[in-house]
């Protein structure tokens, strides 16, 4: 009697998105979309006030629903689409110098601080170099020019971009000795109204570039953040109105917060631990895998 012939296994389900990485799709493809010309022509905002927030996915989820409602007054907010895609994957590399100069600045809340990356938009290939200032209304300034080829922001041509840049809006000079801190990977969905922007985030991984360790957001929050020339928006309002409060978080500072735990960086340290759970992990092997960190409840 001849064996049956074996069968192929049945193809695996793929892995389940996680929760905030879901609710960002969800809500992205829900609403109209708008092109990236129209956003730069509504809501460029190289020059704004930004305000983070950490908020579960579900959360998430209501506040979309509201702010993209057809019937909104003014209009509702639409979701940055290109090619057909409206989630967006992100790479970023931040520099500081040995002493960690821009971390510290910030840490301090000194007036003349600044912020050095290279950005990376993996849907598109397009990178950019990138230095955001803090403007004398307390506002975010951005500056930014465009990398080609192997170029690197430690390039000669780079650089004296940055010392003119430091130097025409502080009147300092460049800070010697800049090399990679720290890279960031997530997902992100942007909704636009008239001069207003809302940037979404999920599944943000955090490493160390320099002592080879690595932390993960939890898979439950969405890291938003408002952008506008002007006060409150209505995105804030809602948050608010869901208990939801501004978050004393950015990635590049509230991640070293987490991957350093002897670095003085008490003021972030709450929403860190909020958002990565705990201290780092080692950065895997490249077949290797990273434990997700869940988020759990604000550290009282």
């Amino acid at each position: 009697m001849t064996a049956p012939a074996a069968q192929p296994p049945a193809p695996s389900a793929p892995p389940a998105a996680a929760p905030s990485v879901q609710a960002i799709r969800d809500a992205a493809h829900a609403t109209a979309p708008i092109s990236l010309a129209e956003v730069n022509r509504r809501a460029e905002l190289m020059a704004r006030f930004d305000r983070s927030y950490l908020v579960p996915a579900e959360t998430f989820l209501y506040i979309a629903e509201r702010l993209t409602d057809p019937g909104r007054p003014g209009g509702p907010f639409r979701a940055l689409t290109i090619d057909g895609r409206r989630a967006f994957r992100y790479h970023s590399v931040y520099y500081d110098t040995p002493g960690l100069r821009s971390f510290h600045d910030h840490r301090q809340g000194r007036r003349l601080r600044f912020k050095v990356r290279e950005r990376v938009y993996e849907d598109t290939g397009d990178r950019q170099f990138e230095i955001k200032l803090k403007g004398g209304r307390g506002d975010t300034v951005k500056h930014r020019r465009p990398l080609a080829g192997a170029d690197t922001p430690l390039d000669p041509g780079y650089r004296a971009f940055l010392a003119e840049t430091l130097h025409r809006a502080y009147g300092i000079g460049s800070p010697a000795g800049l090399r990679p801190s720290l890279s960031t990977d997530y997902l992100r969905a942007t909704f636009v109204a008239d001069g207003e922007r809302i940037t979404c985030d999920a599944g943000l991984v955090c490493d160390d570039l320099r002592a080879g360790r690595r932390v993960t957001c939890g898979a439950d929050l969405v890291l938003v953040e408002t952008k506008t020339a002007g006060h409150l928006t209505d995105a804030d309002r809602l948050l608010h109105a869901c208990g939801v409060r501004p978050a004393v978080f950015t990635k590049y500072c509230g991640a070293l917060a987490a991957l350093r735990p002897a670095l003085p960086a008490n003021r972030w340290r709450r929403a860190a631990r909020w958002a990565f759970g705990g201290a780092g992990e080692p950065v895997p092997a490249a077949d290797g895998g990273v434990t997700d960190r869940r988020c759990g409840p604000p550290v009282p």
